[in-house]
C-alpha cells in the first residue's frame, strides 16, 4: 500500500503542561494528524524502571522519578519525527526547559484546576494524593505557571474543546512558528 505524506510544519515538537492539561490525548492525535511517531515520556519511564510512576515516587522519592524524567527528555532530543509528551513536571527543572526549547518548539496546554480534576480524580497521581487535590492542583499550577510559560513557543487552551480542534489549532500555530523561526 502507497501512503502519501503530507507537509508538515515541523518533524520534531513537544507538550507540556499541567498533569489531565490533554497532553496525551491531544499528542497522539496530532502525531496521527501529522504522521509522526508519537513518545510519552511517563510511558517510558514506566517502561525502561518496570515500574508504574506512583511507585517511583512511593519507593524512591520524587527526585528519583525527576531524574528518570531528565534521562528521557536528554534521549528525546535524538530523534526526529516524533511528537513528545512531557510529563507534568518535567518542565519544573530548567534543564529540561532549555533541552526542550532547544530542539524545537514546545506547545503549551492549558486547563483550568476544575478541569484537571475532573480529568485526573479517577486515577492515582501521587502528587495529589495529600489533602484536597483541587486545592492541591491550585497551589502546584501556580508554582509551575512560570515554568510552563518559559518553556512554550506555543500556549493553548484546552478547557471545555473538542481534542480535533485543539489539534487544528496546534497545527495552525506550528505553521506560524515555522515561518519565524526558519
Amino acid at each position: 500500500m502507497m501512503r502519501h505524506h503530507i507537509e508538515k510544519p515541523v518533524t520534531w515538537l513537544a507538550l507540556a503542561g499541567f498533569m489531565g492539561a490533554g497532553k496525551s490525548r491531544i499528542g497522539w492525535e496530532l502525531s496521527r494528524h501529522l504522521e509522526l511517531s508519537f513518545v510519552d515520556t511517563d510511558r517510558v519511564i514506566e517502561r525502561v524502571s518496570y515500574m508504574r510512576i506512583a511507585d517511583i515516587f512511593e519507593h524512591y522519592g520524587e527526585e528519583t522519578f525527576r531524574d528518570y524524567e531528565t534521562e528521557v527528555i536528554r534521549r528525546t532530543l535524538n530523534l526526529d519525527e516524533v511528537v513528545i509528551s512531557t510529563g507534568g513536571g518535567t518542565v519544573t527543572r530548567q534543564v529540561n526547559r532549555e533541552m526542550l526549547k532547544s530542539r524545537g518548539p514546545v506547545v503549551t496546554l492549558w486547563a483550568s484546576p476544575e478541569t484537571i480534576y475532573k480529568r485526573t480524580r479517577r486515577h492515582k497521581r501521587p502528587l495529589l494524593e495529600l489533602g484536597n487535590p483541587l486545592e492541591r492542583i491550585r497551589e502546584l499550577m501556580e508554582a509551575r505557571k512560570d515554568a510552563y510559560m518559559d518553556v512554550g513557543s506555543i500556549h493553548i487552551d484546552s478547557d471545555g474543546r473538542k481534542s480535533s480542534d485543539v489539534v487544528n489549532e496546534i497545527v495552525e500555530r506550528l505553521w506560524q512558528w515555522r515561518e519565524e523561526n526558519p
